[in-house]
């Protein structure tokens, strides 16, 4: 795989497509909307915008793409000649095709609307950076600090201080990320991400909205489940196998550049076998319980009140 390209066969591709698709629903950035709002109905406006305006910038993904690829591709002023002339103009753009887009304003519209798309990159980033910092920093203070290690017994200075050394944490965390992953197409990467969250939030959030049966045992184990798989098997694909780690050409264990298939596969199972499996008490009331969260999902009858409950 070249590292301008996404894909290099069909069940690559039909993964990249499941994971774009349903790891949208399982992102951060959609996520982060329940723990910003001050109410049910609130938070239900709050994430109807949110995806309206993902599903925008999913629009405007195929209009830059081939727009890149009239006005950039073909354009000697935005290309390596040296490198054309061995790969070809698509994988030949200066800067690398990470750059694709900038070069496109440029083309469009001059100095001017590159500089604003450079300002728009650059906020988009801090947006972006700021949105998984909060969601991974409320995750680990309050779902895993408080909840699991401490058992609801936290102080709010307690779950404060850990809320700001995991923000530290995950920052030097990405950024060591992102110096290795610095050669990567960020399309692709982007997919990769994608793939985490179709993996282990996606099924969940399904399965919670309209299966009875679903358990909180279940839902734990799966989602488990489908964040390893997804893991494990980016990290032995060839774009970090080969292209990142350095291993030789053909020797990565997985063969495919993007896991989802097998990885929403394995995630959907588990969730299905361990919530059958469970008759602990929780999985009763869990059970008991879906009917009139069901209603409260569907038509919003009663959320202010589960809310304030």
């Amino acid at each position: 795989m070249e590292p301008g390209t996404l894909v290099s066969n069909p069940v690559s591709a039909i993964s990249l497509g499941l994971a774009l698709i349903f790891g949208t629903a399982g992102l951060p950035h959609i996520l982060m909307r329940f723990f910003t709002v001050s109410d049910a109905k609130a938070a239900r406006k709050s994430v109807f915008v949110a995806t309206g305006l993902i599903g925008y910038f999913y629009i405007l993904t195929f209009i830059i793409g081939f727009g890149a690829i009239t006005l950039v591709a073909t354009n000697p002023a935005f290309q390596d000649a040296a490198i054309a002339a061995v790969k070809g103009p698509l994988v030949a753009i200066k800067g690398g095709s990470n750059m694709a887009a900038i070069h496109l304003a440029s083309a469009v519209g001059g100095n001017l609307f590159l500089g604003f798309i450079s300002a728009v990159a650059f906020a988009t980033i801090l947006a972006v950076v700021s949105g998984l910092a909060l969601a991974g920093a409320s995750a680990i203070s309050h779902d895993l600090f408080a909840t699991v290690i401490r058992k609801g017994r936290a102080q709010e200075q307690e779950e404060m201080r850990v809320s700001k050394i995991a923000t530290v944490c995950l920052g030097v965390l990405a950024i060591l990320l992102g110096i290795v992953f610095e050669n990567q197409n960020v399309a692709f990467m982007v997919g990769l991400a994608f793939c985490i969250a179709a993996s282990c939030n996606f099924p969940v959030l399904l399965l919670s909205i309209y299966w009875k049966g679903l358990t909180t045992r279940g839902a734990l184990i799966g989602g488990l489940l489908g964040l390893a798989s997804a893991v494990i098997m980016v990290i032995l694909s060839p774009a970090v196998w080969e292209q990142t780690i350095g291993n030789a050409k053909g020797s990565a264990p997985f063969p495919y550049e993007n896991p989802a298939l097998f990885s929403m596969a394995i995630a959907f199972v588990g969730i299905w076998l361990f919530s059958l499996l469970d008759n602990s008490d929780r999985a009763k009331t869990d059970r008991a319980g879906f009917d009139a969260q069901f209603v409260r999902c569907q038509t919003g009858i009663g959320a202010s009140g589960a809310s304030a409950h």
